[in-house]
């Protein structure tokens, strides 16, 4: 759905927020022209043409312009979000393709302005499986190395699940599990609650 950044640069603590939209404009807007889930691998969005002016327009959004960390979901990227800003002759394909690079200057936006020198961007979730957006991904980044988390040997899909067991680590052991850095509260705490049969 959401795409964010966990920064882990070597000489400072880690932060991380919300980017943007991930795969959520994606794969509505795949639903609603296409049969099926989700845009396999980009494929549908390759057959259009991104239109840049309309990718600059959106990125004028006020979300993009607030500084982290900040957070975002579904209940704000959505399918209304996108409806202001089409005006209703676009070929659906060309919107996916725009979509796609939405996304992916969103990222390269945030990663820039919070790491200006980061040497490799791991991907994860749903949008380590879109080759287009990875492309698109590495495209805006060219300095960079952009590649899957499967390269440190964590399968893409599995890391949400790996963050949540930690976080539930965390909390058995009494330890703090959010970082001010990355959620904005005002300190560490414990989070979540404990109920036992």
């Amino acid at each position: 759905g959401i795409a964010n950044i966990t920064l882990l640069p070597k000489t400072a603590g880690v932060s991380g927020f919300d980017t943007g939209p991930g795969n959520t404009l994606m794969d509505s807007w795949y639903r609603k022209h296409q049969q099926g889930p989700w845009d396999t691998d980009g494929a549908w969005s390759r057959t259009g043409a991104a239109d840049e002016a309309l990718v600059t327009r959106m990125s004028s959004d006020a979300f993009f312009e607030r500084s982290p960390p900040k957070s975002t979901g579904l209940e704000y990227f959505n399918s209304a979000w996108l409806s202001k800003w089409l005006n209703g002759d676009e070929r659906p394909e060309d919107i996916q393709a725009t979509l796609r690079e939405l996304t992916a200057t969103s990222i390269q936006d945030a990663v820039t302005k919070a790491l200006p020198t980061v040497k490799t961007l791991y991907l994860c979730g749903g949008g380590a499986q879109n080759g287009a957006l990875k492309a698109s991904i590495q495209s805006r980044l060219p300095d960079a190395k952009v590649e899957s988390t499967a390269a440190l040997g964590i399968d893409p899909m599995w890391v949400e699940a790996c963050a949540f067991a930690w976080l539930a680590r965390q909390r058995w052991e009494r330890k703090p599990g959010g970082l001010p850095s990355v959620t904005g509260a005002s300190r560490a705490a414990l989070l979540g609650s404990l109920y036992l049969p």
